[in-house]
């Protein structure tokens, strides 16, 4: 079909998803559902006009062709600056990633029965009102075609559990959110009671602690927390797409600018194995590669799809990717995380001294270079050592005041094992991680 399309190049994406999904509120359950669909997404470029249409039949697919030509030809008519794809290479590869336990072996009524007993372990608390457990498997079989002769099919994998563990005594009520998660198979779910009891234990602490006192602090993150500001704050603004077409932004962030303390290492990898942001081709069939976003401080490199690649006249990173079979692929992170140093969480506290030990990102949002996230808890530290736990926690700050305001990083690197990113898309698949790490002046306020 694509030899047909009378245009200067052409992709065509089919994937086929399959998808289980177990919940319990309380005690009850209520979503229980396993299906499977597929669809198409075609990408034509004519003219300097970019055009995608998604479609789920094949017999829709000449009406696809002719219609995603003509829009290709409306915007190559409209658009003051022609897109442009960087080259890259052909690729004709079949990939099945090495899983530990494929989810589709496993029965339904495990998966079920698995679930039910981790929010089990949670409800035997007194203290714990209600809990939310979800569990979550998705396999997308989905294969590329383009017209400068790549083929490709690659399985993606993810498996989670999530749980929303409430505590409640009288009036007050406080939650603690957590999973785990991944891409290397069903295993990663079994055998995790401690942490679902541990999480359970910070829920029912959490009605103890004391609300954190507002004022501007010396703060070790968790490398949850670092990790979600590396995410939210700088990786969004590596992403070539978010920045392209705003000249401030662009030239705040130049390669070769000394954004931040030189401790500061900060890579994108989605190349690592099991982890949750792996992917070896990106929706665009360009081959994923580790990429340096920042080197001892000083910004070094950015995310690209093929046209902001072309636009920027910087390498391809393979880092556009599409939510599922019913969208066009759009720059995103696959694994950022800060590069681990050398310093042990306790010699971290111990440069601290006094401050907060600050854990587990709880929401929060950005406004361009300013972000503010929540803190699930955390502790008051004194002469290096953690005290009294504390909630209610907010903190906020300017981007670029926090990479120059990083002073050491640990050597404890940690992803996250269940992610999601809402640019545009909701990618399940979007990981992040971080060592724990110490910020000077950072503002923290209650909720």
């Amino acid at each position: 079909m694509l030899g047909r399309v009378d245009a200067d190049y052409c992709d065509i994406r089919y994937e086929l998803m399959h998808e289980t999904k177990i919940g319990f509120s309380g005690r009850e359950l209520t979503l229980l559902d396993s299906s499977s669909t597929d669809g198409y997404v075609l990408r034509v470029l004519k003219d300097g006009g970019l055009s995608a249409m998604a479609f789920n039949r094949p017999q829709d697919a000449e009406r696809a062709v002719r219609t995603t030509v003509e829009n290709a030809v409306l915007m190559a008519r409209r658009t003051a600056e022609p897109v442009r794809f960087a080259r890259t290479e052909v690729a004709q590869e079949t990939f099945r990633p090495q899983l530990r336990e494929d989810p589709q072996t496993v029965p339904v009524d495990e998966k079920l029965a698995l679930t039910r007993k981790y929010n089990e372990i949670a409800l035997v608390h007194p203290r714990v009102a209600t809990t939310y457990f979800g569990c979550t498997d998705v396999v997308r079989e989905r294969y590329f075609l383009s017209s400068e002769g790549t083929e490709l099919r690659e399985d993606l994998v993810t498996v989670q559990m999530v749980g929303v563990v409430t505590a409640r005594d009288g009036s007050l009520t406080q939650r603690s959110i957590f999973g785990f998660g991944g891409s290397g198979g069903f295993h990663i779910l079994r055998g995790r009671e401690a942490d679902v009891e541990a999480a359970t234990c910070i829920a029912v602490d959490l009605l103890n602690a004391h609300p954190v006192t507002a004022g501007t602090y010396r703060v070790v993150l968790n490398p949850n927390l670092a990790g979600t500001f590396t995410h939210e704050a700088f990786g969004h603004f590596s992403e070539a797409d978010i920045i392209q077409s705003n000249p401030t932004v662009r030239e705040k962030m130049k390669l070769g600018v000394k954004l931040g303390n030189d401790v500061l290492n900060i890579v994108d990898d989605p190349t690592r194995p099991n982890q949750l942001g792996f992917y070896k081709y990106d929706d665009e069939g360009v081959r994923a590669r580790p990429t340096r976003l920042m080197k001892d401080g000083v910004l070094v490199g950015r995310l690209h799809s093929r046209r902001t690649a072309a636009d920027f006249g910087e390498p391809l990173t393979g880092h556009c990717v599409a939510e599922d079979y019913r969208y066009a692929p759009l720059v995103r992170m696959g694994c950022i995380y800060i590069e681990p140093g050398t310093s042990s969480r306790e010699d971290l506290l111990g440069q601290l001294g006094s401050g907060l030990y600050l854990l587990n990102a709880m929401g929060g949002n950005t406004t361009g270079e300013n972000f503010t996230f929540g803190a699930q808890f955390g502790y008051v530290v004194k002469n290096g050592k953690p005290g009294q736990m504390i909630r209610d926690i907010n903190i906020s700050g300017n981007l670029y005041e926090t990479l120059q305001s990083i002073t050491a990083v640990g050597n404890d690197l940690k992803l996250r094992e269940i992610g999601g990113c809402g640019k545009m898309q909701v990618n399940i698949r979007s990981c992040h991680g971080a060592p724990h790490t110490l910020v000077e002046g950072v503002v923290v306020g209650g909720r």
